[in-house]
């Protein structure tokens, strides 16, 4: 009796650990199905695909004309290169190596990437000669160098060989824009509009409606554009922009906005720590913005960047440190420069500033005679200004801003450089409106020439009726 009782409590037992085992294996069951529940959408439709990886996100936005991150650009760059290594007749893979180099070049402000580029995108051709691919990445290449003559054959080369090339379209754009061709460029916009649609395509659009003045219209596709955006660096590069415009108008609280969203969403994203810099200077938080410019320019020393910050140094009174970035700028120019890289659109107008104005008016004339933008054109004015050939100078400062020929961009400095140039002509009716226009279109656009824009307008008074413009000369002015 005794052996058969414990055989029934050893019975019990064995059961009792066969529930606990089902039932451990039940919940567990419901916890997986539970799980792959809560991977499935609760709507109708596909189930979201998984994020794609580093090097995959890369390729698709290199390929897709469409900014990416730096880190994933590292390794894409390392795996193209080890498959042009194994396979070097591989002409699409030379080509996507080209477009990550170019890409990393201009976001580091690094020129040796750009040499990389060339490299790779003339062995993309080598290996196979029609290649629209290559064609549109020697064309971004050339953008990117401010080669815009030599943008402009490769982007139309890319598009004879494949009319659907939507990619040689934005190259194509920047070409015209860097040339002074507006109508070209909307003209290429309107053909890059029927191709494709999406968030790149916006983007640029909204560049050529910056360009003709609708800056409402740019505000709203660059929204747009961030707002679609499929990658977190694609949204920063569109907030950064949003951010250049919004400060371009005088709205430096939304200007500070999108730079620093951009900078929180892509730390690599330099531009808009620069961004910082510029509209927390014109804010008058000075020491944020100097912390904001030493941060952009040690990890993106660009000469641009370098002209900012000196003459932010210098509107406080800090002239050796101002000299420190003016020296700055010339070695970072010359090293772009032995690169392939023009930079003479910079340096033209840090000389015409801060060093030697007869310098800037020839390395200027020779630009506008390469490459005649409105850019250029106003940097030529205002540089024949200082060198003292103020009537040259009108006739250059009116293109910038004369919508009939392309200067239809509402700039501050574009308005006072004409302004400052037409009161030492005499011409204070014209010269008054100008200036005040600047400083209406945006109150602090620069440190150094926004003080001497108001103290002009100090000195030219209130108008009388003598100021009142014929209208001969209204038009001309305009």
């Amino acid at each position: 009796m005794e052996n058969e009782a414990v055989d029934q409590e050893q019975d019990a037992t064995g059961r009792r650990r066969l529930r606990r085992r089902v039932l451990v294996a039940s919940v567990a069951g419901c916890a997986v199905l539970g799980g792959a529940l809560a991977l499935l959408p609760s709507g109708p439709g596909p189930a979201r695909p998984p994020a794609p990886a580093p090097g995959a996100r890369a390729l698709t936005a290199v390929t897709s004309g469409v900014p990416a991150a730096l880190p994933d650009l590292a390794v894409l760059i390392e795996r193209r290169e080890r498959q042009v290594r194994a396979h070097p007749r591989d002409a699409v893979s030379w080509a996507v190596l080209g477009g990550a180099y170019v890409e990393q070049g201009r976001r580091t402000a690094q020129p040796a990437y750009y040499a990389k580029a060339e490299k790779a995108l003339r062995a993309s051709l080598e290996a196979r000669s029609r290649n629209a691919d290559a064609l549109s990445g020697m064309a971004a290449l050339a953008n990117a160098r401010r080669d815009f003559g030599a943008a402009l054959t490769w982007a139309e080369a890319a598009l004879k060989a494949d009319p659907k090339q939507w990619t040689a379209y934005p190259q194509l754009i920047d070409a015209h824009t860097g040339l002074g061709h507006d109508k070209a460029a909307g003209r290429a916009l309107d053909r890059l509009l029927k191709l494709r649609s999406g968030p790149a395509v916006q983007a640029w659009a909204a560049a050529v409606y910056r360009d003709r003045g609708q800056h409402e219209d740019a505000a709203a596709a660059l929204s747009d554009a961030a707002a679609g955006a499929a990658a977190p660096a694609e949204r920063a590069a569109y907030l950064e922009r949003a951010g250049q415009l919004a400060f371009e108008r005088g709205d430096l609280d939304e200007a500070l906005r999108h730079f620093r969203q951009a900078v929180r969403l892509d730390p690599d994203q330099r531009a808009a720590l620069a961004g910082q810099g510029r509209a927390l200077a014109a804010l008058g938080r000075t020491t944020e913005a100097l912390t904001a410019y030493r941060a952009a320019l040690a990890r993106q020393p660009s000469p641009e960047y370098a002209l900012e910050l000196g003459e932010l140094y210098e509107s406080m009174g800090l002239g050796q440190a101002a000299r420190v970035q003016y020296d700055l700028l010339r070695e970072r120019a010359a090293r772009a420069a032995a690169a392939g890289v023009d930079e003479e659109l910079v340096l033209g107008r840090f000389e015409a500033d801060h060093g030697d104005a007869e310098s800037a008016v020839r390395r200027l004339r020779a630009e506008w005679r390469r490459q005649p933008g409105i850019a250029v054109a106003d940097a030529l004015g205002w540089a024949l200004h200082r060198a003292g050939e103020d009537e040259e100078a009108l006739t250059f400062a009116r293109r910038a801003t004369d919508r009939a020929k392309g200067g239809a961009v509402r700039s501050a400095l574009y308005s006072c450089h004409l302004g400052m140039i037409e009161r030492e002509l005499g011409r204070e009716g014209p010269a008054r409106r100008h200036l005040q226009e600047a400083l209406r279109i945006s109150p602090r656009f620069s440190p150094t020439l926004v003080p001497r824009a108001e103290e002009a307008l100090r000195e030219l008074g209130e108008p009388s009726m003598e100021d009142v413009p014929d209208f001969e000369e209204w038009s001309a002015g305009e």
